[in-house]
């Protein structure tokens, strides 16, 4: 009975995927259609809602219809075996191709499966990082320069766009805090891995004994929110201008140009002063407090949805120590997934698509294990 159950379980399972690619196929048609329509192409922003939409359904559908004449030899290649009047040589040929078809039909359906894993929504978004010196002091803080510094090399590796928003740097070449945000295609996609707590394990430069100490570093990587996407009421903010200051507290600019920004719904409070207008400091203090209440909503909506929450590496606790740097062997670890490396300053110096495809790889796999699951 529990052998039936099964076997039915994975034929539903089957068809439904089938009908979702079919279904899938026939929007995809529509939309192809739609996007020749005059009056789309005079809209621009349908015409670019549609376009964004064609384009990710093009290779879902493209595997789907290889799949499909996949399927139509191994069709063929069968009634030519089950004919009886078929001569020996054409049934060997027949049977070659019956094989090579079920081969192709196995591996490409385990490609579609990937494929129909619900794309996170925010993936071809640019980022917002914030990093933060935890505890150890001006340890900690020297490693989230090392940390800025790491994103830095990777994004610029990717050829993705830099601008630093605000930055609190430490006398020592450290930063208290920094937030930067990244443009990029699919930079989402990549970094929101990095989300967590950094802890680094190594001989501060001002310790005498030698002895290893252990700092901590917090990243937090927010998808950054269009201005339509998320309307801020105005009367909602309470913005103060101060006197923009450097390392150490000394005042490097004799205006007030620095502009904290409050969210009294929230609490939420942001600041910036690295540029020297008033009105820049303030477009960037927005776009950071729109980034984190969009955020803020995307936590709330993922908290309602518990098993598609445990199936995500990439959106735990901000809380959560993800990842150590162990300095004197050389290694990084991340916790989540139990990967290590010994190659520590390669990495630093921005190579971590090796790290970050290994996390993908993972959220990817308990993706698919929930959908069998479900």
């Amino acid at each position: 009975r529990d052998r039936t159950v099964t076997v039915h379980s994975f034929c539903y399972g089957v068809c439904f995927m089938f009908e979702k690619l079919k279904a899938t196929e026939e929007k995809f048609e529509d939309i192809s259609n739609r996007l020749t329509d005059p009056e789309v192409i005079g809209d621009n922003g349908l015409y670019a809602k549609l376009m964004k939409e064609y384009k990710s359904l093009s290779p879902i559908v493209e595997k789907y219809r290889e799949y499909c004449s996949y399927v139509k030899t191994e069709q063929e290649a069968q009634e030519m075996l089950d004919e009886s009047g078929a001569d020996r040589e054409l049934k060997d040929l027949a049977r070659a191709e019956l094989d090579e078809a079920r081969e192709n039909i196995t591996s490409v359906s385990e490609e579609l499966k990937i494929l129909l894993i619900p794309k996170d929504p925010n993936d071809d978004r640019n980022v917002i990082v914030e990093i933060r010196g935890g505890a150890g002091g001006d340890e900690a803080s020297l490693f989230a320069n090392s940390l800025f510094r790491m994103y830095s090399m990777y994004a610029e590796a990717r050829g993705w766009k830099i601008d630093v928003l605000n930055a609190n740097p430490t006398e020592l070449g450290g930063f208290k805090e920094i937030s930067f945000s990244i443009e990029g295609e699919g930079a989402y996609s990549r970094l929101k891995y990095e989300s967590g707590v950094h802890r680094v394990q190594r001989v501060p430069e001002t310790e005498s004994q030698g002895r290893i100490h252990t700092s901590t570093v917090t990243v937090a990587v927010l998808p950054e929110a269009d201005d339509v996407e998320l309307e801020i009421n105005p009367t909602e903010l309470k913005i103060d201008v101060f006197r923009a200051s450097g390392a150490g507290g000394q005042h490097i600019n004799k205006t007030e140009s620095a502009v904290r920004i409050t969210h009294l719904p929230t609490g939420l409070v942001v600041e910036c002063q690295d540029e020297r207008s008033q009105h820049k400091n303030k477009d960037k203090a927005m776009k950071i407090l729109r980034s984190r209440l969009y955020d803020m909503l995307e936590q709330e909506r993922n908290d309602k949805i518990a098993s598609d929450r445990r199936s995500q590496v990439g959106t735990g606790s901000r809380s959560e120590r993800i990842r150590t740097y162990n300095f004197p062997e050389g290694r990084l670890t991340d916790h989540r997934i139990g990967l290590t490396i010994y190659r520590l300053e390669y990495l630093l110096n921005g190579n971590i698509d090796e790290v970050i495809d290994a996390l993908a790889t993972a959220d990817q796999a308990a993706k698919l294990s929930a959908q069998g699951d479900e």
